[in-house]
């Protein structure tokens, strides 16, 4: 659409700040910027005039309709952030102190925070940045930089310390343990980095992240930092704790944790022995492995997997070798009920938060820096635990029993 489309209206504006600029030459992008700022501090004073107008009931002058013992009182100043810099305005007040301004309250300082909270809200939920450049000019016409989203974005990783430093509590029934990994840049090159996650049911049956930490690669040596952190912050005991299938990581819970009870992820181990299997083979093979991790006992699981070693053997030897290699810790759940069984005996519960973490970064192929992926991962978190507000189903029948199994351990 070209000029001659425009309305009257716009020709009008587009005439009065013609003359504007001829009595006020731009001379370069800070005279832009100080403009603007003088037109939106203008634009934001008028408007809290006509609040106060709605307010009293009357126009500044206008003596005859005022029909109330309230009246003005002079002005305050106030400096007002805004992505333009710092801007300084003057609020109306009132004689009683009743005036409460919408446009900037009194507990406002900033500006653009209206804008500032949707733009983190988007950031939560994955928004790329050109989404959040569009959805803004549409929303308040607005332009927004790459840069201004990161400075406002920027805002949360205090909180993101202050969260991953405060205190655990003193003992979790489960603590479930992973990691995901993402592409970060790190001196000019990119390399692929693990956060490890740790989730913990408490002994009331609620869930909560305990923690989020970027390391350069999974590795026993880094799980053992985590566990000293989640030690230093109060927890002085895990009863069962459920993870992959990490080389290394029994020694690095058991240095920290010596009577923690570990649980290797049962479909982990399925997925891990199976991948090789034969398309016309697999039904078979799993529904003979099936019987193995579905038994009632420990005893007759084991006598189902000699019983799959017999007839599987000879084409897939491996499989049985790996289950036999990792037994110590695939079979720690057949010593307790269904219940509990059904809560440790996989990593279910942490992989489907990995799943809402992943889905929230799939717009960003690359993060610039660790702190980048923090801040998304940490948003992301808040939005996914939200609904976290209901203890475990069966709780009760699984707490009777822990109390019973671990009670030497449970005050």
């Amino acid at each position: 659409m070209g000029r001659r489309d425009e309305s009257p209206e716009k020709k009008r504006r587009r005439v009065l700040i013609g003359e504007f600029l001829k009595e006020n030459p731009i001379k370069d992008g800070s005279d832009i910027n100080d403009l603007v700022k003088e037109l939106i501090a203008q634009v934001v004073e008028n408007s809290l005039e006509g609040e106060l107008d709605d307010e009293l009931g009357y126009t500044k002058y206008d003596y005859r309709n005022k029909e109330t013992d309230n009246s003005r009182n002079g002005y305050s100043k106030k400096t007002v952030h805004s992505s333009f810099g710092d801007m300084p305005i003057d609020v109306p007040r009132d004689r009683k102190g009743e005036f409460e301004p919408q446009l900037i309250q009194k507990n406002q300082n900033t500006l653009t925070q209206d804008i500032e909270s949707k733009i983190i809200s988007m950031y939560a939920k994955g928004m790329s940045t050109g989404d959040f450049e569009d959805h803004v000019k549409d929303l308040y016409g607005l332009d927004i930089s790459d840069s201004t989203i990161s400075r406002i974005t920027d805002k949360v990783l205090p909180l993101v310390k202050e969260w991953q430093s405060r205190p655990l509590e003193e003992i979790y029934a489960v603590v479930f343990l992973d990691a995901i990994h993402f592409h970060v840049r790190s001196e000019g090159r990119i390399i692929k980095k693990a956060v490890y996650i740790a989730i913990g049911i408490n002994m009331e049956g609620y869930r909560d992240v305990l923690g989020m930490w970027v390391g350069e690669n999974e590795s026993a040596k880094f799980w053992l930092s985590v566990m000293n952190d989640i030690k230093n912050r109060g927890v002085e005991d895990i009863l069962i704790a459920s993870v992959d299938g990490l080389t290394g990581f029994p020694e690095a819970i058991a240095a920290v944790y010596p009577k923690t009870e570990l649980q290797k992820c049962v479909i982990h181990q399925i997925r891990n022995t199976t991948r090789f299997v034969s398309y016309k083979d697999l039904r078979p093979l799993m529904a003979d492995l099936k019987r193995v991790y579905t038994a009632s006992t420990e005893e007759t699981a084991l006598y189902e997997l000699d019983a799959f070693e017999e007839k599987w053997h000879a084409k897939y030897p491996k499989i049985a070798v790996s289950w036999r290699d990792n037994w110590a810790h695939l079979a720690t759940y057949f010593k307790y009920p269904q219940e509990v069984r059904t809560l440790i005996y996989t990593t279910n519960l942490i992989e489907r938060f990995n799943r809402q973490m992943r889905k929230v970064t799939k717009s960003k192929v690359v993060f610039p820096t660790d702190d980048s992926l923090m801040k998304m991962l940490y948003l992301a978190m808040i939005e996914v635990t939200k609904k976290w507000t209901q203890s475990r189903r069966d709780w009760g029948k699984i707490h009777s029993q822990l109390e019973i199994y671990f009670a030497d351990r449970l005050d």
